[in-house]
This record gives C-alpha cells, structure tokens and sequence, in this order.
C-alpha cells in the first residue's frame, strides 16, 4: 500500500482527498498546523473509511520539524500539498502574510522531496492565475496575466518554482491541479467544511439559511455577464479530490509525457453567483435573505474551465451536477447545526 503525505490534510478539500486516496488504496499521513483546519475532519475521515489518519501538527514553514515526518516515513512516495491560505480579501489586506506562508511551505516541502527522494508531487493550484483571461472556456495553454489579487500571485510563483525545480531534477514528476470553484461536501454528509464564517460563496449561502449570517452580500450586478454577477465554475469537491487521485496513480503509473504537467479542475460550465442562489433555493426550497453589494476587490468577473485534458489523460470525470453540489452543502451546514446543539 502506496504512502502519501497530504499536507492541509486537516482542510476542505485536503480531508475529501485524503477520503478519495483511501478508497482507492492508499495509506495516508497528514500535516496539519490546524490554524485553518480541523481534527474534526479525522473524525469524519475515519467514520466514512473505517481508517484512522494520524496527523502531524507541524508547520511547514519550519524546515526542520517538516524534516521530521519524513524522517519518521521513509516509505513516503506521493505528495499532496494544499496547505496554503486561500482569501483573496485576507491576501488584499496582507499580502506579505500570504506570501511568506505560502511560498516558504512550498519551499520546505519541495526541499524535503529532494533530501527524502519522493519523486511524485501534485501541487494545489487554483484558476485565479488566470486572471481574467480573455478566451473562455480558459484552457491550460491560456496565458497566465497580471493577478488580481496575492493569493493568485502565490499560485503563479508556486507552479513557477515547481516548473523551475523539474527542470533540474528531471526524476522528479509534478502536477500543476488548477481548480475552479469546490463546494458541496461527501454526500454522507460526514465530511465538510469547518471553518465557521468561510468567504466562499456556497458556504455563505448556506450559512445565510441557517441562521449564522442575516444575509448575504451578492457583491456586484454591473458586469459584464448575463445577469450583472460574477461567473464561476464550481465544482463538487469530491470530483476535486478523484482529480488528485488519478493525477498521483498518473505518475506513479509513469503516464505522464512530461515531468511537469497542468491540468484545469472544472466542469466547463459557468454559472453566476445569482443562478447559484437560485440553484440553492430550489434544491431546499427556501428563500435567501440576500442584497446586492459593492464589487469586491480582487474578485475576476468570468472565468470556468476547458476540462479536455484532465478527461482525456487522466480519465476523469465529473460525477456531481449543481443541484447535488447544492444538496451536499445544504446538509452538511444542517448536521454541523445539529452538532452545534447537541453540545450546547
């Protein structure tokens, strides 16, 4: 049974892969610092899987406590890393916080798969690098332009530095995974996301109908697009997570043309922030309490993916439609509701 490090195991989308790897046999470790995410998601992890993952609470931006998980797994071939922060608005306010965070753990964990000889590495990129592209559906060949915000330039620089560091170590095997937009949770409804006030949007919506938010902030409806919203491509998770499976088994198989490959996350379809809200309403058949706000800084106005190389090379497949990517997520808010006042 293959090992793989997923580091950000612990986080949304890390913990709905490390479910995915598990199902298709792999053994599994997790580093965590928990300063985003959550043992809870272990605890889910185990319930679907029936396997316990043991997670390091390390941070990656210290080189020698990261060396020591590989010290300690010497049998490690596979990494995931996703461990970044993720708000375009934080990196706005902040950029040097995203930057030294996210660029010094990529630094550590590839000087790690260089001492430790680990020689398989899929990279959590996302499709703000893109910016706002000029040609859509926007295809791995686009180029990539100005970033509207840091975060999106710590995904530039992060597959720059994987790029640059396949070139000297041609053993070495890199995916460059460019997501869209994850939302939705495992459809057991035993995994999801935890953070409590999340700025994605679907959580938003959801916590809008609970009863965690007053409402929600639609922010703008003077684009460019069909109904004046932005428009996204978004993606269940658990297709996000299947994606990293078959990037790792297309290495590992030696598939891969190239040390360095690239490939978009998305189903190909554009939706707006307004049809999502819609979707939302007549999958839990309520009304959200929403008003239309200011646009928001760093936000791009369209973007959703040409998906033909992860189909065609990896096999994939997306499996979850919108209204199931609605579905999970209205669940998952309810059982963290119940959760909520069960230990009140």
């Amino acid at each position: 049974m293959k090992k793989i490090l997923v580091t950000g195991g612990c986080g949304y989308i890390g913990g709905h892969t490390i479910v995915d790897l598990i199902q298709n046999g792999f053994d599994v470790i997790s580093v965590d610092n928990l300063s985003k995410g959550s043992l809870k998601m272990l605890d889910g992890i185990e319930k679907v899987t029936g396997r316990k993952v043991k997670n390091y609470k390390v941070d990656l931006c210290d080189l020698d406590d990261t060396e020591a998980i590989f010290l300690e797994n010497p049998d490690i071939v596979g990494i995931i890393h996703f461990a970044a922060y993720k708000s375009v608005p934080e990196s706005v306010s902040d950029p040097l916080l995203y930057f030294r965070n996210n660029i010094n753990s990529l630094l550590n964990i590839l000087q790690c798969a260089e001492e430790f000889d680990v020689d398989n590495f899929v990279f959590s990129s996302s499709c703000s690098v893109y910016g706002n592209a000029e040609m859509l559906p926007v295809s791995e060949e686009a180029p990539l332009v100005e970033p509207e915000s840091p975060y999106a330039r710590t995904k530039q620089m992060g597959e720059a530095i994987c790029r640059d560091f396949t070139l000297i170590h041609k053993h070495f095997n890199a995916i460059l995974l460019r997501y869209f937009n994850p939302v939705g949770a495992h459809p057991s409804a035993l995994v999801g996301e935890f953070q409590d006030l999340s700025e994605s949007v679907v959580p938003v919506i959801t916590q809008t109908a609970i009863g965690k938010r007053k409402e929600m902030t639609v922010f703008g409806n003077d684009y460019g697009t069909r109904d004046g919203s932005c428009v996204r491509d978004y993606i269940h998770v658990m297709d996000i997570a299947n994606a990293h499976t078959r990037a790792l088994q297309y290495i590992i198989e030696d598939r891969n043309k190239n040390n360095c490959e690239v490939f978009n996350l998305g189903t190909g379809n554009g939706v707006t922030v307004l049809e999502l809200i819609d979707a939302f309403e007549r999958v839990s058949g309520m009304k959200l309490n929403f008003k239309v706000g200011p646009r928001r800084p760093g936000d791009i106005v369209e973007i959703y993916a040409n998906n033909d190389r992860a189909r065609n090379l990896l096999g994939w497949e997306t499996q979850y439609g919108l209204d199931a990517m609605m579905d999970t997520a209205w669940r998952w808010e309810q059982v963290l509701a119940e959760a909520k006042k069960a230990s009140a």
